[in-house]
């Protein structure tokens, strides 16, 4: 999916009966590691949270967590006021972001994931190996199906706006 446009469909990579990716019977279910960093204080319960955002971006291009895939999220903060300090014993206030202040930090973290995945499918090249080729996709039939559903064909979601 790509701007809630069925790219997959329209490219004929996806079977239309059952919406499921054309494939050898025999391939391997991918996997996605997705890594958020922050410099936002957040408490580890909210990093949980954070990660948790950033797969429903991979949802919104339409990933199919099919039986064999293991897609993971972590999230991570660089803010200076949680580093520990060695030889500090001394118990130190920390000051978090209050959780109701987290609702940009979210659509931030699925808006970039979906972005990073996009933007993976749109630069990769043709690829052969172990017998097999893997094509790249066509953009100028990614653009055709996206002019079909009224979506403007621009460079990246920055330029939507």
């Amino acid at each position: 999916m790509m701007d809630g446009v069925p790219v997959g469909r329209e490219l004929g990579r996806h079977d239309v009966a059952s919406l499921a990716p054309v494939r050898p019977p025999d391939a391997g279910d991918g996997s996605c590691m997705i890594v958020v960093a922050t410099d936002a204080p957040l408490s580890p319960r909210d990093l949980e949270r954070l990660a948790a955002r950033a797969v429903f971006g991979l949802a919104r291009t339409g990933a199919s967590y099919s039986n064999g895939s293991g897609d993971y999220a972590i999230a991570f903060s660089t803010a200076e006021s949680l580093r520990v300090r060695h030889g500090d014993d001394a118990p130190t206030a920390r000051t978090l972001l209050p959780t109701e202040a987290l609702s940009p930090l979210f659509q931030a973290a699925l808006e970039a994931t979906e972005e990073a995945v996009l933007n993976a499918l749109l630069r990769a090249s043709t690829v052969s190996g172990m017998g097999r080729t893997v094509e790249a996709i066509p953009i100028d039939r990614v653009r055709a199906a996206l002019a079909k559903y009224g979506r403007p064909a621009t460079q990246g979601r920055a330029a939507e706006r």
